[in-house]
């Protein structure tokens, strides 16, 4: 039986990421993956996700494109190539996690892993094998969860993980669920001249984030002519002759009927336990409850990314990764989740990272903002993308940036800029007085910092 001093289970943003950076700590490590590299978000998120959002933008831009002086004629797509190019992005990347792993002298076991209470991990793939780890990294990801509404398993249904395989463009679709893996689907299939509701329980669509934020997007979204149907709760599922009949029931209390072609359900992801099913390990809800050392209740068994939920991000993964090997490696470090960004790839994208508004009031401070449109920046208008904002949350007595929401073009990029203001304990005054260059989308970060102070020149 092969013996290591960490074995990783779970090939994702976090597995890969905390055996990589456990080899370079020195320690022999191995790394067990039933699947592909790379994980959900590799695979069926975060990189298919965003190459198909590449494609809606493209076929926006050309939609729109006698805005610009560009006539063109009569526009057709393939999906079929379309698909093409998102395999060769993620196959391309999957071979880059190969190579980095090659590079850090990680064995590779192909297979089902299960840690066994001896801290043995048993591997079922080909064939069976055994292998033993001093400290054990549970990295096994999530997958879609699926709510118990009658009649759901007895019609076909998509979910974000068999979503990109599709070979028909569906006429219309109904998106169970107006969180981030809701919103950014129905980008997608708008673009595709699919006709598409979204059907939310809350009372507005990504509730997780600035109601400011929700509305604009929704306003976009409706721009769009995608249907958004909010306090909305799925009683039923049925199927009649082509079509899928989803039965809703809205604030009122009234029952409706929505015929679609397809159905997409996008309500979240649940923890998959299925290495940790031989062991007792204490539960936080239905997550692994860990320490801030990412340590379980098991010493010498780490878990990180959605197996154990705060932010099922594959940026907090990858974290989680880097602070769980060095622990797993003998060093102290502790998982800081006070600057975290938040990203969703609509258009206009949204970008958040720190405390909202209410969040920091709830905790005590004393909150100031400042909000600074788009519409009277230059780069917005010179590239028609004026819808937006930039919006700073700040402690009012010593200008500390405790939080940032932005919406509008490229703010997934620039929200990294606040994160690092933040990191420092930056504050107000110095954002107002850094030097951005003119004309960008950036600059809205120094215009809000001084409206924030009051000397704003441009609001």
């Amino acid at each position: 039986m092969k013996t290591y001093d960490i074995v990783v289970i779970g090939g994702g943003p976090g597995g890969y990421v905390a055996a990589i950076r456990a080899s370079k700590e020195g320690k022999k490590v191995a790394l067990v993956e039933q699947g592909h590299l790379g994980g959900t978000c590799l695979n069926r998120g975060c990189i298919p996700s965003k190459a198909l959002l590449k494609h809606a933008e493209v076929i926006h831009t050309i939609r729109d494109a006698s805005k610009y002086g560009v006539e063109v004629g009569d526009m057709t797509f393939s999906l079929s190539k379309m698909m093409d190019r998102k395999n060769q992005v993620i196959n391309t990347l999957r071979g880059g996690i190969q190579a980095l792993l090659r590079g850090g002298k990680i064995d590779l076991y192909e297979g089902k892993g299960s840690v066994q209470p001896d801290k043995t991990v048993k591997v079922i793939g080909e064939k069976e094998e055994t292998i033993q780890g001093t400290s054990i990294i549970v990295a096994t990801g999530s997958f879609p969860t699926i709510p118990p509404i009658e009649g759901l398993d007895k019609i076909s249904y998509l979910t974000s993980d068999d979503v990109f395989d599709i070979t028909e463009i569906p006429e219309s679709i109904a998106i169970i669920g107006g969180g981030v893996i809701g919103v950014e689907f129905a980008s997608i299939f708008e673009s595709l001249g699919t006709n598409v509701t979204i059907v939310e329980m809350a009372d507005r669509i990504v509730p997780s984030e600035d109601p400011a934020a929700s509305q604009l997007l929704t306003k976009t979204l409706r721009k769009n002519k995608i249907t958004i149907l909010t306090s909305t709760k799925v009683t039923a599922f049925k199927e009649e002759a082509d079509k899928k009949i989803v039965v809703i029931q809205d604030e009122m209390g009234a029952n409706k009927e929505l015929a679609v072609s397809a159905v997409l359900v996008a309500i979240g992801r649940s923890p998959n336990h299925s290495a940790t099913e031989a062991l007792t390990l204490q539960k936080d809800g239905k997550f692994i409850k860990v320490n801030e050392k990412l340590e379980t209740s098991q010493s010498g068994i780490y878990a990180i990314g959605d197996v154990i939920g705060n932010w099922q991000l594959a940026h907090v993964a990858s974290a989680e990764g880097m602070v769980a090997a060095q622990n797993a490696a003998g060093l102290n470090k502790i998982m800081d989740y006070r600057i975290v960004p938040r990203c969703i790839y609509t258009s206009p994208e949204i970008a958040s990272v720190g405390l909202t508004e209410a969040q920091a009031k709830e905790q005590g401070y004393q909150v100031k903002t400042a909000t600074y449109q788009l519409a009277v920046n230059g780069k917005a208008l010179a590239s028609d993308h004026r819808e937006g904002f930039v919006k700073i949350i700040a402690d009012k007595e010593y200008g500390e940036i405790l939080g940032a929401l932005l919406v509008g073009p490229h703010v997934t990029d620039m929200i990294s800029q606040i994160s690092s203001y933040m990191q420092l304990e930056g504050t107000v005054e110095e954002m107002a007085e850094l030097i951005f260059p003119h004309p960008t989308i950036s600059e809205t970060l120094m215009e809000a910092a001084n409206d924030w102070l009051g000397k704003g020149i441009h609001s």
